[in-house]
Order: C-alpha cells, then structure tokens, then sequence
C-alpha cells in the first residue's frame, strides 16, 4: 500500500483567485481544485491518499518527506509554486509526481525534479502509474493513447478536502470545445470533440456538493456548450431535479458567445438555475478575431454586443475574457475594449494581455517568427513580443485600462445600467418557484438578507479606503431605493466585494507595488 500525498499549490494573485475580496466572505479560497478529489476516487482503495490544498493550508513539508509518492498537479499560473515545492520534496528525498495543465505543454519544466510525469488527462494512467509503482517499474512519463470516457467517472471525493473554506463548489460537466481560437490550449489537451458526463453522474456529483454544504457551484468546463444537443438533455433533467428539490444550487459556468444563438439553450439554463456564464469576447477588432479563429464571434446575426444584450436579457449575467496584444492590435485597442465593457454592460471582464502557451499554433506561429519571450519572469506580464506597439505601449496600456475599467464609477456605471436601468431579473426560475411555493421563497429571502448584511457589514469594517467604502455606501443606497429584493441586494453586494479584488488588483499594478499580473 503506497501513503499518496496529492498537493495543489497556492495561486499568485489572479483575476479568478479574488483572493483580496475573499475576507469580506469569510473564506480562504474561490473554488477547490475538481483534480484533487477526482484522483481521490480513482485511486484504488488499498492506498491511503491525502489531499492538500494550499489554498486554505499550510504545507506540511515533514509530512510531504514521509509519504511513499508526493503528487504535484497545476495550470500555468502556479507553475512557479509548483517549481519551489518540487525542489523542497526533492531536496528532502521524495518521490515526486506531476501532472496537470503546465506539465502537459511544458514537460521540461520539471526536469531533475520529477521522477514521473503525467501528460494529458489521467483517468486511465493515474491507476496504471499505481500498479507500476507497486510492481517497483513506474515508467518515467504517462500520456494516455485515448481521451478518458466521461461517462465512467467516478464521484470526485470531495470529503478530503476542508470544503467549509471554499466560497463555491466545483464540478465539470463536459470537456472538449469544437473551436480552433489559436491561443487555447483547451484543445490540446482535451480535443475538439465534446464528452459529456451522463445526468445521472452529474446529479450524484451535485448531491455530493449539497452534502458538503455547498450551495453556489462553478461547473468549470470550458465551454459548457460545445455540444448544444448533449448538453440541452442534462439541463433538462437538471432543472427537473432542482424543481423537485427546491432550487439548492445555483450555478454559473463558460460558454462560448454562440449562446446567444440558440434560445431554447438559454431558457434551459435559466430553468436550471444558472446565474452567470463567463463568455470569451477576447476582443472589439473584428480583424484580431479572425486572426486568432475566433470565428464564433464573427458570425451573422447582429454585432457581438447585441448578442451580450440577448444573453442578460435571458436572465444570464455576462462576465467575459478580454485580450490585448494580437497582432492586428495598435494603440487605439485599449479605448476600444473600454467602450465595449461600457456597451455591453459588462462589469466582470478578465483582460489580459495575449500570452503564447506551448504546444498551441499561437506559440508555434510566433516561435517561428523569433517573437516570443522565453524568459519565465518577464517584466512585460507576457511572453509575446507584439506587431504594431511596442512591449512597453502593450504594458503600460494594459495596466491603464485595467485602472480605468475599474475605478468605481465606471465599474458600478455598468452594473447599475444592467440591475438599475434594465432591472436584470435575477434566478428567474427559482423566483418562480418561491411564488409557488411562498414559505420556502420566504426562508431562502430571509438567509439571502442575512448574507447582504454580513457582506456590508465586512465592507464597511474592513475595506481601508475611505472613498471606497463611500462609494459602496452610495451605491446600495441608490439600489434600495428601487430594488429590495433581498436575492438582488446579495448579488449587489457579491458585486462590490469583487469590485474590491478586481479594483485592488489593478491600482497595485498601476502603482508597480506588485509585479504585472496577465491572465494566462
């Protein structure tokens, strides 16, 4: 029997982290990591496996050099945690494994540190490396010949890690994205052709959550939608399942923009009770997404705002993921997006400038071209050398609009143009259902007020800046004079606590007080 250590590092400061705003929450990270608990049950039971987090513990590196196999696994934004902890186990004699999204399109990354790698998913190599362990011939590196069967999986073990520090729970749906956009390594690693796990898994995953006491879950596959007629039937039965349950989870979720194409796949997911979905718009230039293949964004059928408006009119807040530095992007690009956000009443954009990730036909293209970066510390926040500005205009372009998307009265402008002027109807099948059934609508409004003031209350007490905290005040203020329905009142005040990390984030760099964050 092998002592399986199984560790996700911690995050450095990132738009999804929203590790500024996590206090005001009273928790110690957004989501847990879906990889941890899922190799938790695909370990087979003669093995002890523990899960570390180190986004809500410590690491216990005494604990690390007693286990038989320390398993390390991460996306490229913790690749240099990822780094420091593989030399600490090393340095102490460890048997160190890693896997994930950074091992699989960087697989040097870890040379002279890891004694075996994983490449690509692992459902099938994790209990194969298991079985070559115990046989004393584990191989030096694992890449699975065929892409895992979701309808096998098993119900990730969500027990083993300390769920009560998480803001939201997580659960994957699909994997796989029909789309070639050049930057993404999504289909390298998981393909172009849509797997979807089975209703009945993921019922059985969501009941999991619910016992966990999970309430708020990010189903966290890259493009729910990939494939609209599969995933149509597993909403079906999932808003059925909320409706006999009385709507205990609400879910928000990525898609691509040809959402708003399809509007029987917008009513399922409100029926289902998703709230918020993250689309890719990645940019205003209709030329940079044709660059890029973005070709979903380019379609006919109204112009990529109007199809924003036709998605929060269904009742889905937009959040979206915006990118700066493609090739046919000159200077006039940062006052672009800005307009956009402002348009399309977006107040949550991930921007960030374009970063080649290898393995994908961006980072072949550039590499090609002599115009990428090696150097994994770069001070320019990417590894792209750009066409039509130079390093330092992409930089310092970046960082102001980041500043100017979130000030407070740009920021708080979009929101109350989408939940003042438009009045965004909010859950609109659990609103529903509360009419229906009144005394449930009751109970769930009064915890939902409670939670309002608790978020206030935290906003008031420890955000530092006066201005701010003025600013927040006001806001609610104006809100309540229209709208009191405490569901709204929460998700407002959800609002200014991420408005605080995102605000926060963006003055720090400004102020070169931390160093360029991107998003990649």
């Amino acid at each position: 029997m092998a002592d399986v250590v199984l560790v996700n590092p911690a995050f450095e400061t990132s738009y999804w982290g929203l590790e500024h705003a996590l206090p005001l929450f009273g928790k110690r990270a957004n989501v847990p990591p879906a990889s941890l608990p899922l190799l938790a049950a695909l370990t087979p039971p003669e093995h002890g496996v523990t899960l570390v987090d180190e986004s809500v513990e410590t690491l216990d590196f005494e604990r690390l050099a007693r286990a038989d196999i320390v398993g390390i696994t991460g996306m490229s934004v913790q690749r240099s945690r990822m780094r420091a902890i593989a030399q600490e186990v090393k340095r102490r004699g460890g048997f160190l494994v890693v896997g994930g999204p950074w091992v699989t399109v960087q697989e040097d990354y870890f040379a002279g540190l890891a004694d075996v790698i994983f490449v690509g998913e692992a459902e099938e190599t994790w209990p194969r490396f298991l079985r070559d362990w115990q046989q004393g011939v584990p191989q030096r590196r694992y890449e699975q010949t065929s892409q895992s069967d979701m309808t096998k999986l098993p119900v990730p073990r969500w027990d083993r890690l300390m769920m009560r520090h998480y803001m939201f729970g997580s659960t994957q749906f699909s994997r796989g994205c029909p789309f070639q956009c050049e930057f993404c390594d999504i289909i390298v690693t998981f393909g172009r052709r849509p797997r979807l796990k089975t209703s009945a898994q993921v019922i059985s995953e969501l009941e999991a959550l619910l016992a966990q006491r999970m309430e708020i879950v990010f189903v966290v596959d890259d493009n729910l939608i990939g494939n609209k007629t599969a995933i149509k039937a597993v909403l079906r039965d999932l808003a059925e399942w909320q409706r006999r349950n009385g709507y205990p989870l609400m879910f928000f979720t990525e898609a691509s923009l040809d959402l708003a194409e399809d509007e029987e796949l917008m009513r399922l997911m409100v029926q289902a009770n998703f709230v918020s979905v993250f689309v890719g718009i990645e940019s205003p230039n209709e030329a940079s997404l044709r660059e890029t293949k973005k070709f979903q964004n380019v379609r006919k059928g109204g112009s990529m705002i109007d199809k924003v408006r036709t998605i929060q009119r269904a009742g889905l807040d937009v959040w979206c993921g915006m990118i700066l530095g493609f090739d046919h992007d000159d200077a006039s690009i940062f006052e672009a997006h800005r307009q956009f956000l402002q348009e399309a009443r977006i107040a949550h954009a991930m921007i960030g400038m374009l970063h080649a990730i290898p393995k994908t036909p961006l980072y072949d293209r550039l590499a090609a071209a002599n115009r990428l970066d090696l150097d994994d510390e770069t001070p320019y926040g990417t590894n792209v050398i750009p066409l039509l500005m130079s390093r330092e205009e992409l930089r310092d372009g970046y960082l102001e609009l980041m500043r100017e998307v979130y000030a407070p009265a740009e920021y708080f402008d979009r929101v109350d143009d989408l939940f003042l002027k438009d009045r965004f109807r909010f859950a609109m099948a659990r609103s529903s259902a509360w009419r229906r059934h009144p005394w449930q609508g009751l109970r769930s409004q009064a915890t939902n007020l409670v939670r309002f003031l608790g978020i206030y209350w935290r906003l008031m007490r420890q955000v530092s800046d006066d201005r701010l905290r003025a600013e927040y005040r006001r806001r609610i203020a104006r809100l309540l004079r229209s709208r009191r329905d405490p569901s709204v009142l929460f998700s407002y005040a959800v609002k200014c606590a991420v408005h605080y990390h995102h605000h926060t984030m963006a003055t720090r760099m400004a102020r070169a007080e931390t160093a360029v964050i991107s998003t990649f």
